[in-house]
């Protein structure tokens, strides 16, 4: 679930091993290109945290970031609760 968290979307995803978080990583990437929208991200093993705002709008949270985090959202691969 998606959290505004200090002018951003914020989620956490945990995967069963690296492998699975770099695949996500990977979709996630080729989405974000396509909307010409980069999100901010950490990954540690299985664990990949992903922060959304738009950086041409001050960097607060507008549609562009909620249509991204939808779109990830949509992704086939989904992590584990």
């Amino acid at each position: 679930m998606w959290k505004e968290k200090e002018n951003t979307l914020y989620r956490k995803f945990t995967f069963e091993n690296f492998s699975e978080a770099f695949a996500f990583m990977t979709r996630v990437a080729l989405e974000a290109e396509k909307m010409d929208h980069h999100p901010k991200w950490t990954n540690t093993y299985n664990q990949l945290e992903i922060w959304l705002s738009t950086h041409d709008a001050g960097d607060i949270v507008t549609d562009k970031d909620k249509k991204l985090a939808k779109k990830i959202d949509s992704l086939s691969l989904k992590p584990k609760p």
